[in-house]
This record gives structure tokens, sequence and C-alpha cells, in this order.
């Protein structure tokens, strides 16, 4: 009976000791899991914050790219519109003279007709106001775009508008610095000094 009572003890005793042998084989490897996951977190925390520093820089030079682009297209436009600009302002000087041409030619054409009357006809008198109204309608063609002559002597002299190519003594104080005689005139296009008018000045 002493035996049996032993033989049971033993055989109770040894579940027992293997129970604990495998609970402890189970926490260990609950504990080593736990340690591989938190390994495993700090590894993909370093990852994250390693892509999140690698996307923040191509970001940057994504962002210089796109800047580029737009500098190099503005670029592109504004050298587009000067190129265009140019180019209107050449058409439109050509143009213009090409309008002024047209309305000359008419007098041209009074001028040719007047040379060929002087073989003609020997009578001064007509062909002196034949050359007159051929001058007026010039320079009405001409005031029609917007010419127009200066007005100097009796002025006082003007460097903006007059070139003083001589001095004459005043004959009296009040004409000196005056403009005393015009020499050459000058002439105004739409209040543009074209040409400046050549002047005798009171000394």
């Amino acid at each position: 009976m002493a035996e049996n009572n032993e033989n049971l003890e033993d055989m109770s005793q040894e579940p027992m000791g293997f129970s604990d042998k495998v609970e402890r084989e189970i926490n260990n490897g609950i504990e080593a899991d736990k340690l591989a996951s938190e390994e495993e977190i700090a590894e993909n925390q370093a990852i994250d914050e390693e892509s999140f520093e690698m996307t923040a820089e191509e970001k940057l030079k994504i962002e210089l790219a796109e800047m580029k682009d737009k500098y190099l297209r503005l670029y592109a436009d504004f050298e587009n519109f000067r190129r265009r600009t140019a180019k209107e302002r050449l058409e439109l000087i050509s143009t213009a003279n090409a309008d002024t041409m047209k309305n000359i030619l008419p007098v041209v054409d009074d001028f040719e007709r007047a040379i060929k009357s002087f073989d003609e006809t020997t009578e001064v008198k007509p062909l002196k106001e034949g050359v007159d109204l051929i001058y007026q309608k010039l320079y009405k063609t001409l005031e029609s775009k917007g010419l127009k002559p200066m007005k100097t002597v009796g002025l006082p002299f003007d460097a903006e508008l007059h070139e003083s190519i001589a001095q004459y003594p005043a004959p009296n104080p009040e004409l000196k610095g005056m403009v005393v005689d015009e020499v050459e005139k000058g002439y105004f296009l739409n209040d543009k000094v074209i040409r400046y008018a050549k002047v005798v000045v009171g000394a």
C-alpha cells in the first residue's frame, strides 16, 4: 500500500512539473515574441522616418523643377511678346510710310505735268500759279499727317527748338536773345520736333 501511494504521488507530481515547464516555455515564447515585436516596431519607425525624409527631399526637387519650368515658360512668353511687338512696330512704320507715299503721289503727278508744261508755254505767270497750287496741295497733304511748321522770328531763342547758326547785333535792347531771322524752317510732327529751326539770334 505504501508503494502504491508513493507511485501515485510520483505520478501526480510528474504532470505538475510538466505543466510548469510548458507554461514556462509559453511565457518565454510570449516574451520573445514581445521583444521581436518591439524591435520590428522600432525598425519600422526608423524606416518610416527615413522614408519621410526622402519624401520631403523629393518634394523639394519636384517643387524646384516646377518653378524652373514656370520660369522657362514665362521667359519664352516674354521673348515671343517682344518679337511680336517688334514685328508689329515695323509693320506699323511700314504701313504709315506706305500711306504717306500714297497721299504724296498725286502731288508728284502734278509736278510731272507742270514740268511738261514748261516746254509748252513761255508765260511765267501761269507756271508760277501752277507751282504754287502744287505747293499748297503738298503742304496740306503733309499737314494732314501731323506736320506743323515752327514759329521762330520775334520769339526768344529756345535751345530745345532752335539751332543758332549766327548772332546779329540787335538794333535795340529788346531784341537781345531773340530770334531775328530764320535760315531754315523747323517742323513738328504731332507736337514732336523732327527738325530744329536754324536761326539768327540778336546779340
